[in-house]
């Protein structure tokens, strides 16, 4: 996205005659607040004073400390697209700030600021490229999502087959109008399910367009009287929504994972930082893989990763390096899905990565066997674990993981372990119906 000034910004707004700005910033789990303004409240907004009631947003703060500002940052704005050129509306990001001018340790934005600050003072800046999927399904008469998709299609298919294609289309042309430098878009391999590749950026700029690009998916599926939903696993039996997360780091301006000297041309930088991925996968799971529902979707048999190991071809483990080197030389990090809070996903990853470069986590031995076809006893003698099987194990791991912990800082720590392990709790008593299928008539 093309970054703006605040003088710049005003100067769109007249010209595009805009009439709306929304204001936009993410709870700590990752949903897209709105608050709407006129644009005659311009200046209020651009200058940090004004205020909104912290206390109604997921995990911020109590009832009795709930003033809090937003601070636009007008690198962020875009108009958009689909709205009418007469009273056109845009939007900016928002930091969070409380009422003394200090910056809110629990906006999930702030706090990847912070995580990339630290690894600044090191000398790196994170690049990421996002690979993210989603499905599009039908709603029914009165509007509502139902698990019915809109084409029998599989991976890389096309129209007849793609009944989604026009949808897709619409979604990358949009995002393009929104400076969205859109490097692939396909099927993927589920019959509704598709993927939107879009081009590598620093950190706090890609987690601004994931949640740029998951409204403007919904948005536009809408328009199609589709609905889009990022859910890891809706389905039974097919593959789930995942959005691996291509990683590398820059320093003075050069790929500091490339090294033309070694024999797989991957300089120690990347090794370590691969070592502290994995040595902290399973407390980065809660974060990336945050729902009940995401471990649906990490199970073998799908493509999906289950085993904490890494490879340069084979697509079972956690790690993949692509083939591609040079400036191009990245790690790609497979279990995060789009259900994931992507500022505090990118936050755990990179501080992952430089703990280990900082204490020099040598990785294990990569591993280019497929893991699926594995015995347990084969796994066992190169010791490969596997990720987390459910949510509760996942908070275990964060609880007791203090790189991680520190990465989130304790407010966002405190109320995310809260939530998630009501939403654990609640899971862990209904009655499903595989439950009364599977017992009701047998016992």
């Amino acid at each position: 996205m093309a970054a703006f000034t605040s003088e710049e910004v005003k100067e769109l707004v007249k010209e595009h005659n805009v009439k709306f700005i929304r204001l936009q910033f993410t709870d700590i789990f990752g949903v897209l607040k709105n608050v709407a303004i006129t644009r005659e409240q311009l200046d209020k907004a651009l200058t940090g004073e004004l205020m909104f009631d912290g206390s109604s947003i997921e995990g911020f703060v109590r009832i009795e400390e709930s003033d809090m500002y937003l601070r636009p940052d007008p690198a962020s704005f875009v108009i958009f697209p689909w709205r009418p050129q007469e009273g056109a509306v845009a939007r900016m990001i928002c930091d969070v700030y409380m009422p003394d001018g200090t910056p809110f340790i629990g906006c999930p934005r702030w706090n990847l600021r912070r995580v990339t600050e630290q690894a600044a003072k090191r000398g790196f800046t994170m690049q990421v490229g996002p690979e993210a999927e989603f499905f599009l399904f039908h709603t029914d008469a009165e509007g509502r999502p139902t698990l019915i998709t809109h084409d029998q299609g599989g991976y890389f298919d096309l129209s007849p087959v793609d009944l989604g294609e026009n949808a897709r289309r619409d979604i990358v042309l949009t995002l393009q109008d929104m400076d969205f430098e859109v490097e692939a878009s396909h099927h993927e391999v589920a019959p509704g399910q598709h993927e939107i590749d879009f081009k590598y950026s620093n950190a706090l700029d890609m987690a601004d367009k994931i949640v740029t690009f998951k409204f403007v998916v919904r948005t536009i599926a809408q328009r199609h009287g589709l609905h889009a939903t990022f859910m890891a696993k809706p389905i039974y039996g097919v593959p789930g929504s995942g959005m691996h997360l291509n990683q590398s780091l820059e320093q003075n301006g050069v790929n500091a994972f490339y090294d033309p000297d070694t024999p797989d041309q991957l300089s120690q930088v990347a090794r370590y930082y691969i070592g502290g991925l994995l040595a902290h996968a399973p407390a980065i799971a809660a974060i990336t893989s945050p729902t009940v529902n995401s471990y649906k979707r990490l199970v073998s048999g799908f493509e999906a990763p289950v085993y904490i190991a890494w490879s340069y071809q084979n697509r079972s483990p956690l790690i993949r390096i692509p083939a591609k080197k040079g400036p191009s030389t990245r790690i790609e990090f497979r279990s995060p899905d789009p259900t994931c809070n992507p500022y505090l996903a990118l936050a755990v990853c990179l501080a992952a990565g430089m703990d280990g470069i900082e204490n020099k986590i040598e990785p294990p031995p990569p591993c280019d066997r497929n893991i699926y076809a594995m015995t347990e006893a084969e796994r066992r003698a190169l010791g490969i674990a596997t990720l987390p099987q459910d949510l509760s194990q996942a908070l275990a791991a964060l609880e007791a993981n203090n790189v991680i912990k520190e990465a989130l800082g304790p407010h966002i720590l405190d109320r995310f372990i809260e939530a998630k392990r009501i939403e654990w709790e609640r899971y862990r008593s209904q009655v499903h119906p595989w439950e009364v299928q599977e017992y009701l008539t047998k016992f």
